[in-house]
This record gives structure tokens, C-alpha cells and sequence, in this order.
């Protein structure tokens, strides 16, 4: 016969040591303490006890998933990964969690629109971005698509603009041709689609006065022309310098105004 012969209570912990015939046996949450009604003289048998280490393991579990809460919003997938590292078996890993979804301290649907509103607001990310984010956090595929549902074609638009505005301030010595290609990688790296990026670069204004090209010019081109100078001579740089220039976006009269300084200048 099994018989609760004392109960302490640990230091600093809502835990309590259970003693069975004058000897320690095992300790527990309060929470199991009242569940199972222990107090001193309860008999119990073996199937009870292992019961009660059981429903312990999953307060442990539940206990240690809050803490990991406590910090920021996480995913099922996030709680189930930490608590299984931790050491917990599988079982415990997912009552804890259905006690954490009944309490409302886990929603995977909450998480993924709370994450979205983040990466929108804190890196202006596009919507295929933010799919890959999802994944990464284990959301189902259904409340992934419904999330990204609430991201409108006129939001992306918006923050895609934001973007590329802030490239062009950004790159005031690029050519047109230069900050548009500047613009197309940062919106695609950052998950706009092909056609929010193509109406981006249709609704930016790039356009150049001769000024401006002549300033843009002097400091690209003379970096082209010093590149090419120690290895090509006469006609041949001149032909590699303007090839060179033609691909940074420069137009082909600016180019050949160019060269005709460098030609006068030497």
C-alpha cells in the first residue's frame, strides 16, 4: 500500500514535494496538487501515479511554453519545436499546446496576421516574401493563404512605391537606366510580384536635364575612361567607353559630347 505520508512545499516554486511511506517519491505542480486532491494520507496506486507524473509533465510543458510566450507571439509550430528540444515527448508537446489554444494563448491565425502587419510596417516586405515567412513558422497552408488575402493590390502598391522612391533618393549619381534596375531587384528581393514592380518603374519620375546628365557623366564616365585607357588607345577606347556608358544607361549623344571633351582636353 501506497500512502501519501508528507507534503512540502519547495522554495521560491508553486511545487510541492510528495513523500509515499516516509519516502520522497516525486514532486509536482500546485495545479496537480489540487487536480488529484493529494494530501497526506490519500492512498494511491501505481496507475495513479503514473498518471499524476503524466498530467505534471504537461504543466512542466505548459508552464515553459508560457515563459517562451511571455517574450513575443510564437506558432504552434515554434511551441512545439522549443518544447520537444527541451525534452518533452511528443504527447505532452501537444496537450500543452491544445491547453494553450483553449486558454487563447495560442492562434496561429492571430500570429500570421500579427506577423504580416509587422513585416509591412517594418520592412515593407511583399506579399510573396511574407509567404515564405509563414512557412518558415509552420502555418497551414489555408491560414497562410488567408492572411496574405488581406494584403491588398493597393497597400503593396504603396509600400512598393515608398521603396522605390527611397532608391532614387538614395542613388542621386545613377543613370535612369541604373536606378530602375536598382529599384526592379530591391522590389523582386523583396517579394512584390513582376507586376507591381512594372508599375512601380512605369509610375517613377527618372527624367534627366542635360545638366544632370553632364554631372552624372563626368564622374561615370571618367572612371570608365581611366578603367580603359591603360589597356585600349584611340578609336578602340574610345568604342569600349562608349559601350560601357550605352549599358549604365546613358543616352548616346551624352556619351559622344563626352568624348568629344576628352578629345579636345588632350
Amino acid at each position: 500500500m501506497q500512502v501519501i505520508t508528507k507534503i512540502t512545499r519547495q522554495k521560491n516554486r508553486d511545487r510541492y514535494n510528495i513523500y509515499v511511506n516516509e519516502k520522497f517519491a516525486f514532486s509536482v505542480d500546485e495545479s496537480i496538487l489540487i487536480k488529484f486532491g493529494l494530501t497526506k494520507g490519500k492512498i494511491l496506486d501505481s496507475f495513479e501515479i503514473d498518471e499524476i507524473a503524466y498530467e505534471d509533465e504537461i504543466s512542466k510543458a505548459f508552464n515553459k511554453a508560457l515563459n517562451y510566450l511571455s517574450y513575443q507571439m510564437r506558432s504552434e509550430y515554434e511551441i512545439k519545436k522549443k518544447l520537444l528540444d527541451a525534452g518533452f515527448g511528443e504527447s505532452v508537446a501537444l496537450e500543452a499546446i491544445q491547453k494553450l489554444k483553449r486558454l487563447g494563448f495560442l492562434n496561429d491565425e492571430t500570429y500570421s496576421k500579427a506577423l504580416l502587419e509587422t513585416k509591412k510596417r517594418t520592412a515593407k516586405k511583399g506579399p510573396m516574401a511574407i509567404k515564405q515567412d509563414l512557412l518558415k513558422k509552420g502555418i497551414d497552408q489555408n491560414i497562410l493563404e488567408k492572411t496574405l488575402e488581406t494584403y491588398t493590390f493597393e497597400e503593396q502598391l504603396r509600400l512598393a512605391r515608398q521603396l522605390a522612391e527611397k532608391t532614387v533618393k538614395m542613388n542621386p549619381k545613377k543613370t535612369p537606366a541604373q536606378i530602375k534596375q536598382k529599384i526592379r531587384d530591391l522590389l523582386l528581393r523583396k517579394g512584390y510580384s513582376f507586376e507591381i514592380t512594372n508599375e512601380i518603374l512605369d509610375q517613377i519620375d527618372l527624367e534627366r536635364d542635360d545638366d544632370e546628365w553632364h554631372d552624372l557623366i563626368s564622374v561615370q564616365g571618367e572612371k570608365v575612361w581611366n578603367k580603359y585607357a591603360g589597356k585600349y588607345k584611340d578609336k578602340q577606347l574610345e568604342l569600349k567607353v562608349k559601350q560601357a556608358l550605352y549599358q549604365k544607361g546613358f543616352p548616346l549623344e551624352i556619351i559622344e559630347r563626352f568624348i568629344d571633351e576628352k578629345r579636345e582636353n588632350e
